[in-house]
């Protein structure tokens, strides 16, 4: 398999569905085709049969016109990486190429292998104390941490998971939980490091881009203690490489239920008060909405002028057409989990996104109705 997602393999994969995917599904960034629709997989049990039922789901995804596939070394104890290295193997069998997919993972999260162990502090201590990965102060609530030892241990593990030579992007995952011991200037200083090591690790092939996959971290008020300023972390990473950095992807919820990246001004860029979604324009880094379907939460009993505004068949396809169809969202993440999920999503690959009436339509009407 080659080293990663390639302009040349992205496109030819986009141009392989040409009579599938309505205009506006895929969509470019950072020179790489991107589908408007990923695959999710976080939820399940860390046992076989979920095992297998993630690779199969992954192997439709992608035959339905889903080149995006976004895991984490935590999901369910290593698990959901090697699932989606199982899909690979299976997909290189009906000809699909890794140059095609955008594989994404995270690290951040202390994580067992396969299963709970009996007694995780020893195993810890012997994984990765006992080995100099990381030290006690490293760790932030108990179980996260960003050092760049860390961080190159979780990459190679990531990489042998998936059985990939290359990760598309790599994000620290849930960064703002170290805000909740570090002051701004400390957190500032572990990003400075963490960034640092990302962009050798961009150099030596082992990533091509990176950024950070927050939970609370843009969605707070600024004066949050756990918010983050998008403008400070773009800084550090053009501090260290100038204006090629690679820091070009942060994902966040969005949805129907969390619209916060649309609707609220909490960054700040150039002295300009902004939403996030206005910020990663302003400096060219591109969204990526988790949680877009909130666990099945807003896919169903959405009030009638959701339906009068985006039409569709059901609240679940509305509620996903919401979230991939935001002027500021490149893709929109939904956990699947089963292959008849990705049935039903991937309808959406042949409808187009919706068009800005659609979506002015659905704001004025809601405001109205509030």
């Amino acid at each position: 398999m080659s080293d990663g997602a390639t302009t040349e393999g992205t496109k030819r994969y986009a141009e392989s569905f040409s009579s599938r995917a309505a205009d506006g599904h895929f969509r470019e960034v950072h020179g790489l085709m991107l589908s408007s629709i990923g695959i999710g997989t976080y939820l399940g049990q860390p046992d076989e049969r979920t095992d297998a039922a993630y690779a199969t789901a992954v192997v439709a995804a992608v035959e339905s016109g889903i080149n995006v596939a976004d895991a984490a070394i935590n999901y369910r104890f290593q698990r959901s990486e090697r699932s989606i290295g199982a899909a690979l193997v299976q997909l290189e069998g009906k000809g699909y190429t890794r140059d095609q997919l955008v594989l994404c993972t995270k690290a951040g999260y202390l994580t067992p292998d396969g299963k709970m162990p009996g007694d995780p502090n020893q195993y810890f201590f012997q994984e990765y104390i006992q080995r100099g990965i990381f030290s006690a102060k490293d760790i932030a609530a108990g179980s996260h941490c960003i050092a760049p030892r860390f961080l190159q241990d979780q990459i190679s593990r990531s990489m042998a998971n998936l059985g990939v030579n290359c990760i598309d992007v790599f994000y620290l995952h849930n960064p703002e939980t170290q805000l909740g011991e570090l002051s701004k200037v400390q957190f500032l200083g572990r990003i400075r490091e963490a960034f640092y090591y990302l962009e050798s690790a961009v150099r030596t092939g082992k990533i091509h881009f990176y950024g950070v996959a927050t939970w609370n971290g843009f969605r707070q008020e600024a004066r949050a203690r756990d918010s983050m300023q998008l403008a400070e972390l773009a800084a550090v990473a053009k501090e260290i490489a100038g204006d090629n950095h690679h820091f070009r992807f942060v994902q966040l919820p969005f949805n129907l239920g969390m619209t916060e990246a649309l609707t609220l001004g909490n960054q700040s860029v150039d002295g300009k008060s902004m939403t996030i979604m206005e910020a990663a324009e302003e400096l060219n880094i591109t969204l990526i909405a988790s949680a877009s379907l909130l666990q099945g939460q807003v896919a169903s009993n959405l009030p009638e002028f959701v339906g009068e505004a985006l039409g569709l068949d059901s609240d679940a396809e509305r509620a996903l057409q919401f979230v991939r169809s935001s002027p500021g969202i490149t893709t929109a993440l939904v956990g699947m989990s089963r292959e008849e999920h990705v049935r039903a999503n991937a309808k959406l690959v042949a409808v187009p996104p919706a068009t800005i009436e659609q979506f002015s339509k659905l704001f004025s009407r809601g405001q109205s109705s509030t």
